[in-house]
């Protein structure tokens, strides 16, 4: 399964990326988190590892493998037959504007499997977060 999307945001590159980087803070932004929490580190930084309880899903540990300040951060989650990366990027848009795009993707031996039991909400969670990260960045305060 593989899936993104993409969201114009009516704000900055800087406001959006403080905001996508408040990986705490995203439960008070989207329904499709319940807790978000860092296992290891306390900020997005590769070797950092968050745990993750999402409506419906069991919890699940979240490693960073890259990040590239102010641009992108990609994270990783395995389980038994399953890998699913999941990756946040931002870029410029205009004066003011940035789009934001956020990517979910499975691979494994049971990838397939997953997509179909779990896709669908998979698609709408990516959705309801980027919508969040959209809502919370444009709130942040007047565009530059």
């Amino acid at each position: 399964m593989r899936f993104e999307t993409s969201v114009e945001v009516e704000a900055t590159p800087e406001a959006v990326w403080r905001a996508v980087v408040d990986v705490v803070a995203w439960p008070e932004i989207t329904a499709s988190m319940r807790r978000v929490e860092w296992v290891t580190g306390d900020a997005v930084a590769v070797g950092s590892v968050a745990r993750i309880k999402q409506p419906g899903l069991p919890a699940s540990t979240w490693a960073v493998t890259a990040v590239v300040p102010g641009t992108s951060f990609t994270w990783e989650s395995t389980a038994p037959g399953v890998r699913t990366v999941a990756t946040h990027e931002l870029a410029a848009a205009g004066p003011g504007r940035t789009t934001l795009v956020l990517g979910l993707a499975q691979s494994g031996p049971l990838a397939p499997l997953l997509g179909a039991l779990v896709g669908a909400r998979a698609r709408r969670f990516v959705s309801m977060e980027a919508a969040g990260l959209k809502k919370k960045s444009e709130a942040a305060g007047p565009v530059a």
